[in-house]
């Protein structure tokens, strides 16, 4: 049994530069975003790379990246992240700020995915962040499988085992930092991954150099994708707000200084 593993996954602002949002002509935007230098999603990372292991284990399987932002800037990450493992890039070309609709997003890598070609659905698994560090409201991967009909869905998932039966285990995180283990009968099945087991793969020039080949393809023939926040108004947009207290004690046992901390907590 081999899979058809979908990726779904777009860029976002590098984590170490500071964003300032701002009221922009179409809405909330990020101040200077398009200069802003970009990376992969960090959760779709997991599950891209997850991906890559498991369509390695598993022989048949193939594993596309489906993406939906803005062309100039995923090519500029493209040209990192192919060097990591094998996939074939699906895109959609539109914003890929955090004000934007779940519903939206998720309508659009639809679409993307019942466009790719070869695409068996009884196959299929669909992998991408729980969260995400620009659309986290933790619901896209959700919808994005109600409207492909694919209701075995498991959020904030660490692992996956395949078995030769076709079917696999899930360890998905739970409440109370427990995790809850599930065994699927097989595909098709949406995984919202967390950060996974694996580490991010060394940068390989062989595997960059097949993967571009259909990636700068992909990009010239990049659809546009309406998403966007219709009908949201936003009242303001600022960073969040920070306070500090500081002050110097001596000899101060450690008991009293937990209590002391909880007691500005609460307060």
């Amino acid at each position: 049994m081999s899979y058809h593993i979908v990726v779904c996954g777009s860029i976002v602002p590098d984590p170490l530069q500071t964003l300032e949002p701002m009221a922009g002509p179409n809405g909330p935007a990020l101040k200077n975003e398009m200069m802003l230098p970009a990376v992969l999603d960090p959760w779709a990372a997991h599950a891209l790379f997850e991906a890559a292991n498991l369509a390695k284990n598993v022989p048949g399987s193939k594993v596309w990246l489906v993406s939906v932002g803005p062309k100039a800037k995923l090519q500029q990450v493209m040209m990192h992240v192919a060097q990591k493992v094998p996939f074939e890039l699906v895109v959609m070309d539109g914003p890929a700020g955090g004000f934007v609709e779940a519903a939206d997003t998720a309508a659009a890598l639809a679409k993307a995915v019942d466009g790719i070609a070869g695409l068996e659905k009884d196959k299929l698994l669909l992998f991408g962040g729980w969260s995400s560090a620009s659309r986290g409201t933790g619901a896209t991967m959700q919808i994005l499988g109600e409207i492909l009909g694919v209701t075995e869905q498991f959020q904030g998932v660490d692992e996956l085992r395949p078995a030769d039966d076709g079917s696999f285990e899930v360890k998905e995180r739970i409440e109370g930092g427990g995790y809850l283990r599930s065994r699927c009968a097989g595909a098709p099945a949406v995984l919202g991954w967390a950060t996974g087991n694996l580490p991010e793969p060394p940068n390989n020039p062989q595997v960059g150099m097949q993967n571009m080949r259909l990636i700068m393809p992909a990009l010239q023939k990049a659809q546009p994708a309406a998403v966007g926040a219709a009908g949201v108004a936003y009242k303001a947009v600022e960073l969040p707000g920070s306070r500090r207290q500081t002050r110097i004690v001596k000899d101060t046992p450690v008991d009293d200084i937990a209590r002391e901390i909880v007691e500005w907590i609460k307060g």
